[in-house]
């Protein structure tokens, strides 16, 4: 259902040229879930943006639905539902209205297309009458999905739908969008979250333009190889520091409350690098073994791009 290669997107600027996405080759199948995964700038929006026809690549070229999002982007823009990051309704009107004027201007009625949005708009019906400013931030996220697909759309396109929403919310959010995939639509879905990340059917990692690895949630975890510990202090910053100067630390990284750190050998001696670090000063250094997650094989990839600070 979308299909890009060797996409590319360049921006220019006063005194430069910035360049967002680099090749960028990638296919999504009818029913899948799609996730793309990387920080803020590393080029996500940039490639909504082009795949839903708002914006013209630089080089490479794209499909959604078997059109080209070029030459063909009328067609494109009829099969395609989006939701960007930014909340982009009208805030002014209530919610009936804003879901009657999206069918409106696909040509359709909320009675014609209703068996697509009931489940979600059956929990904004005690909310019809009011402002989609006044809404919250997981209904507000429920109205836009539900403009979104309004039309009977093939793809839906999502720009990290559910940040700033509560867990509760976000799980429902995803709830909709497996039923979705059963039914046939493909998702393609952008969020910062790894526990939504390893909810979908396949992972791409993104990192400054460039598409490190894509596969399923569970093969990228195995793709870790490396012995992975984690680190804690009273002086963290310190520790960080320290522990990045050892010579068989490969990388290391702030997590939550700890320190993830990976090793260039599988035989390193932890407990002896434990030991230096006592004898440097440190009496409260604890340490554990710890399993791979998503971001930790992400942390991992962008170590040699990123000369081990991890931006």
């Amino acid at each position: 259902m979308i299909v890009a290669e060797d996409i590319c997107m360049k921006y220019r600027q006063v005194f430069k040229e910035v360049v967002a996405l680099k090749n960028i080759s990638l296919n999504v199948k009818k029913g899948e879930i799609f996730g793309l995964i990387g920080p803020d700038g590393a080029g996500k929006s940039s490639l909504f943006r082009i795949l839903t026809t708002l914006l013209l690549p630089t080089g490479g070229k794209a499909s959604v639905g078997g059109y080209d999002v070029i030459k063909q982007f009328r067609e494109v823009r009829n099969i395609v539902g989006y939701m960007p990051g930014k909340f982009s309704l009208y805030q002014d009107l209530s919610v009936e209205e804003n879901l009657t004027f999206f069918a409106s201007v696909f040509d359709t009625t909320i009675e014609a297309n209703y068996d697509q949005v009931k489940d979600i708009y059956e929990q904004l019906l005690p909310f019809k009458n009011r402002k989609a400013g006044a809404l919250s931030g997981g209904m507000k996220q429920k109205l836009g999905l539900c403009c979104a697909l309004i039309h009977k759309p093939k793809v839906l396109f999502l720009d990290e739908p559910t940040t700033g929403v509560d867990p509760i919310s976000r799980k429902e959010f995803w709830d909709v969008l497996k039923r979705l995939s059963g039914d046939g639509i493909s998702v393609f879905v952008s969020t910062p979250y790894m526990d939504e990340a390893c909810l979908c059917d396949r992972i791409g990692l993104i990192f400054r333009g460039e598409l490190l690895d894509v596969d399923t949630p569970e093969r990228l975890i195995g793709k870790h190889e490396k012995k992975l510990v984690a680190f804690k202090a009273k002086n963290m910053y310190r520790l960080l520091g320290d522990i990045r100067k050892e010579p068989g630390v490969y990388s290391c990284f702030t997590f939550g409350d700890s320190l993830h750190t990976t090793f260039r050998e599988k035989d390193f001696p932890v407990e002896e690098f434990v030991l230096s670090l006592k004898n440097a000063g440190y009496t409260d250094v604890e340490w554990k073994n710890i399993e791979t997650g998503i971001e930790d094989y992400f942390m991992m990839l962008t170590n040699d791009i990123s000369d081990g600070t991890g931006y």
